[in-house]
């Protein structure tokens, strides 16, 4: 007994050995390889030396770095043909002989050239959107819409249930297969966990293509995935080349307010014709093309005919984990330090870097009308606490902060001065800006802002306001949530 004792001993202080051994190269590893920001690093090195077993399987499910990867490939062609336009519209923009449709995109021209120069985004202005705030007309619009298609359905979201709301799509997808209709369906394959094969076994037996983003190396073990941390959050479609939606929406019951436990589902997303819609299939086929290894060609979705529409100035910005550039947090900077007037901001999810956070609280300190919009209830515990904490101290900046009663909030929107705005699949969050694969539209078009900032007001009336005097009353237990959530909040 007293050797079995021994031998579990010595093994015991040899396994904490190694484990901390294990622990320190992966420390070294994130300090001088990775080159993460300060705050993360430190973040990833208490977790590993507190929780030293937990640590090293949360690190290598999460962790990996894959900025360095070229994960959509365009050829020589491809590039030079859009780098060629772009740098034709910025030349057209900067020497005057570019014509605006309306008063905001001139306003904004700034702001224009770095989309395009930064986030390589193309400015189109012959757009006409339609906003949709709730599931029922979402799915009823999308429905309606793949129904109409005639050539082609390309399909990207993040998450596809496989309930009632996600079979009704995948039959009407497989009924446009059956047709003739070329339908491409590409999912996250972690938001996507529900759709297996057999969900979707008819939609590939009409001729559909199915295809995940990122999927697991064993194909029923969805969450033993070496790109885990990395989503292709996304949710775009395009019909037709003519016909385009883009925002928050996902496809599931609750989605569409038919889950008890969120109840109302409040979101915003677009639909969208003009020649923004070429954008956005050029987003998707980039996307396409590497989870699928189908050889479309990008050019394509640039040139094909597009019929005029609106006045609507439209850029599609998309930003990922591939590169450090972070396009659309740079682009949200630029929306509220050039705020003169106001600044309103929704999202489900609220966890600001130093740079954001430090840009709202000057602009509302400078005067700007700041007020945000999140949910009254979490879908993301951490998360949901993290957010409260940091809007509790904008507070004392003057910004106002509203706390949406009315079901599930999950808009992403942020609408600047009645002239600028966007909405897409980002949110307000370091997840967001660093960890997924996002997309968004940025609106110049006051007619169509001063829409959404009157749906924002609308939302005002079913929230109640966190004021100073509310949030100082938190319990002890909120206060320890949000240190907790607040410490780990380069990590959520």
């Amino acid at each position: 007994m007293e050797i079995l004792s021994a031998f579990w001993s010595t093994f015991i202080a040899h396994f904490l050995t190694v484990l901390y051994i294990v622990d320190f190269i992966i420390a070294l590893t994130i300090i001088f390889l990775e080159r993460k920001n300060p705050s993360a690093t430190l973040a990833w090195i208490m977790v590993l030396f507190l929780l030293p077993v937990a640590g090293i399987i949360l690190y290598l499910l999460f962790s990996q770095n894959i900025a360095r990867k070229k994960i959509f490939r365009l050829s020589r062609f491809e590039e030079q043909t859009i780098e060629n336009a772009l740098k034709e519209q910025i030349d057209e923009i900067d020497s005057g002989r570019f014509v605006f449709t309306n008063r905001e995109s001139r306003q904004w021209r700034d702001m224009i050239r770095l989309n395009q120069k930064y986030g390589k985004a193309y400015f189109t202005q012959d757009n006409r959107i339609k906003v949709i705030t709730d599931g029922e007309s979402m799915h009823e619009s999308l429905l309606k819409d793949i129904r109409s298609a005639r050539s082609t359905i390309n399909m990207m979201y993040f998450i596809i249930k496989n309930d009632y709301v996600g079979k009704e799509v995948i039959r009407a997808l497989t009924e446009k297969a059956k047709q003739g209709v070329e339908v491409r369906l590409l999912i996250d394959a972690i938001g996507g966990r529900q759709i297996l094969d057999y969900v979707v076994s008819d939609l590939r037996e009409a001729g559909g293509q199915v295809f995940f983003f990122f999927p697991p190396r064993f194909k029923f073990l969805k969450f033993v995935n070496t790109k885990l941390n990395y989503r292709n959050h996304r949710k775009i479609v395009v019909i037709d080349g003519k016909i385009g939606y883009i925002g928050g929406f996902n496809i599931g019951k609750e989605y569409v307010g038919h889950k008890k436990k969120f109840g109302f589902w409040r979101d915003t997303h677009l639909r969208l014709t003009g020649s923004g819609v070429q954008d956005l299939n050029a987003r998707f086929i980039m996307d396409w093309r590497f989870a699928s290894k189908e050889r479309l060609v990008v050019s394509e979705a640039y040139y094909s005919e597009v019929e005029q529409h609106g006045t609507t100035g439209i850029q599609i910005v998309s930003s990922g984990p591939d590169a450090n550039r972070e396009e659309i947090k740079r682009a949200y900077m630029k929306m509220i330090a050039t705020a003169t007037r106001s600044v309103f901001l929704q999202t489900p999810y609220f966890v600001p870097d130093d740079s954001l956070y430090e840009s709202l609280k000057m602009a509302s300190q400078s005067g700007v009308d700041v007020r945000i919009m999140i949910p009254c209830m979490p879908d993301h515990m951490f998360v949901y606490w993290a957010t409260y904490s940091y809007v509790g101290e904008l507070i004392q900046s003057g910004v106002r902060v509203f706390i949406y009663d009315n079901g599930f909030l999950h808009a992403k929107t942020i609408m600047v001065d009645g002239e600028v705005a966007s909405i897409g699949s980002a949110n307000f969050d370091r997840r967001s800006f660093r960890l997924n694969f996002e997309a968004n539209a940025f609106i110049y078009d006051g007619q169509e802002v001063r829409e959404l900032e009157g749906i924002f007001e609308e939302d005002m009336a079913l929230c109640h306001e966190l004021t100073q005097e509310l949030y100082d009353k938190r319990s002890l237990m909120i206060k320890f949530k949000e240190s907790i959530a607040r410490l780990l909040s380069d990590l959520l």
